[in-house]
């Protein structure tokens, strides 16, 4: 499938950033003040994405794991999601996934003790909300940019969520 073209924006673009941590390579550290995720390269030095985070009363923190990775995920509206968006009533079984899906071309599935939190890092098909709060809390990213990140993490990475 063909990525869409990515809108100029401040949010876009990653970038090797200095980033001083005590994580090991490898961890995922978002930020989310910042609408910032940062893919730790060495103690020093990190790659920034821009980010779309959850909106005020949907958002998430805590230590996680990746437990799952998908490409081209299908996505299924939790049932309180359809209550406030009676829209999305058609795709109560699940959509498959596509250029259309919301979760995008990738998704990493957050797990903590060992149990999927419902949360996740994943592309969208709403580029232009990248820098904003506008999700149900899950961490929006470009799709180039999560195929990206997909790429480097196994399952298992580190996922520090502030």
């Amino acid at each position: 499938m063909v990525l869409p073209v990515r809108a100029a924006s401040r949010y876009r673009g990653a970038q090797a950033v200095y980033f001083e941590t005590p994580e090991r390579s490898g961890t995922i550290i978002i930020d989310t003040d910042a609408r910032a995720l940062y893919h730790v390269l060495d103690g020093q030095t990190a790659i920034r994405y821009g980010i779309a985070v959850g909106k005020e009363g949907y958002s998430w923190a805590g230590i996680a794991k990746i437990g799952r990775k998908v490409e081209w995920p299908s996505w299924t509206p939790p049932a309180n999601m359809i209550k406030r968006k009676p829209e999305l009533e058609k795709w109560r079984n699940g959509m498959p996934g596509g250029p259309k899906n919301p979760l995008g071309a990738r998704a990493m599935y957050l797990y903590a003790g060992g149990r999927d939190t419902l949360f996740r890092i994943h592309g969208t098909n709403e580029p232009k909300s990248i820098g904003t709060a506008a999700s149900s809390g899950c961490i929006r990213m470009l799709n180039e940019e999560v195929v990206e990140l997909y790429d480097s993490v196994r399952i298992g990475t580190k996922v520090i969520v502030l």
